[in-house]
């Protein structure tokens, strides 16, 4: 067996981490801002939008979290290291975050069939603020956000954010100017639509991992072709792909190389190979003789072990 062993992922450099940190900075603030605006203008969907800015700052908090365990050190029992606490806790707040949303619509509803009284003036003051800070995040996070994909997220999520600022200056706007005070509980029915929306997305990315689902960009038929491609190969079999975490692709695999392959040499280029073609970080290879085969099994997702006949169909 030969094996890709370097377990170390730093999920983001010094130059992803600053305008993290800068982003969450500014996110905190205004949420604290909006959190009590809400309370002192009665107004929902700036509390709504609120709670939008929370489940940002959860998404930037597990960006900086995962770029901080990912330098921990592996140990024996932790062979992976500390990679999945950052799963473990997006899940958390995908879920905490579905019950904030429900909270805001209930109330939202009662609102609706009994409208309550609203300071429309620090309301659309307060909306505007968030707008210009989201816009300043914006800003912050723009340069890296092609290139890097925490930062690419961060950017996406305050995206949301600037809609949904947009939103309660549009609601605050309405209640000042014609007092309809059932555009504020409308305004944040659709900011709770972007919190179900992102925590939507944040679960299913958790769970997908948990489940050691193939990473979405990634065709593990692709895989497989490119494998059987390679001119130093016969044929592959018992392939699985999966994340360890979020940018962390693994790779394990029953190679059959073909006859007089350097063995080290051709592992060593296919390796190098996978990680340019599918950006897989962690390769583990099994070479298998055509005379002898360990595993007879070439379906992917299983494998059947020859000789002791133990099955296995998860990885």
């Amino acid at each position: 067996m030969s094996e890709s062993c370097n377990h170390e992922h730093h999920v983001g450099n010094q130059s992803a981490t600053r305008p993290l940190v800068i982003t969450l900075v500014l996110v905190a603030i205004y949420f604290l801002a909006e959190l009590i605006g809400g309370f002192w203008s009665g107004s929902l969907a700036l509390l709504a939008d609120a709670g939008h800015m929370f489940s940002d700052m959860a998404a930037l908090g597990i960006s900086l979290f995962a770029a901080w365990i990912a330098t921990r050190k592996a140990s024996p029992q932790q062979t992976f290291g500390y990679h999945r606490a950052e799963i473990l806790a997006a899940t958390a707040n995908g879920a905490s975050l579905f019950l904030v949303a429900g909270g805001i619509l209930h109330e939202a509803w009662e609102r609706l069939n009994a409208p309550a009284e609203i300071l429309a003036g620090p309301m659309l003051w307060i909306a505007i603020g968030g707008l210009v800070v989201n816009l300043a995040s914006l800003k912050v996070l723009h340069s890296g956000h092609q290139h890097n994909l925490n930062l690419r997220g961060a950017w996406l999520h305050v995206i949301g954010d600037t809609l949904g600022s947009v939103g309660v200056i549009i609601a605050a706007f309405l209640v000042w100017q014609f007092n309809w005070n059932w555009a504020d509980p409308v305004a944040s029915v659709l900011v709770c639509l972007l919190i179900l929306y992102s925590s939507w997305n944040l679960l299913s990315e958790s769970i997908g991992i948990l489940m050691e689902n193939a990473p979405r960009d990634v065709d593990v038929h692709e895989v497989e072709n490119f494998i059987v491609e390679q001119p130093f190969v016969q044929s592959v079999h018992c392939l699985h792909v999966w994340l360890i975490a979020s940018g962390l692709k693994s790779l394990s695999a029953h190679v059959v190389l073909t006859p007089n392959s350097s063995e080290e040499f051709q592992l060593h280029q296919l390796r190098e190979q996978l990680h340019q073609r599918f950006g897989i970080e962690h390769a583990t290879l099994q070479i298998e003789s055509p005379d002898d085969p360990v595993c007879t099994e070439t379906r992917i997702g299983s494998c059947l072990v020859v000789g002791n006949e133990i099955e296995s169909h998860s990885h």
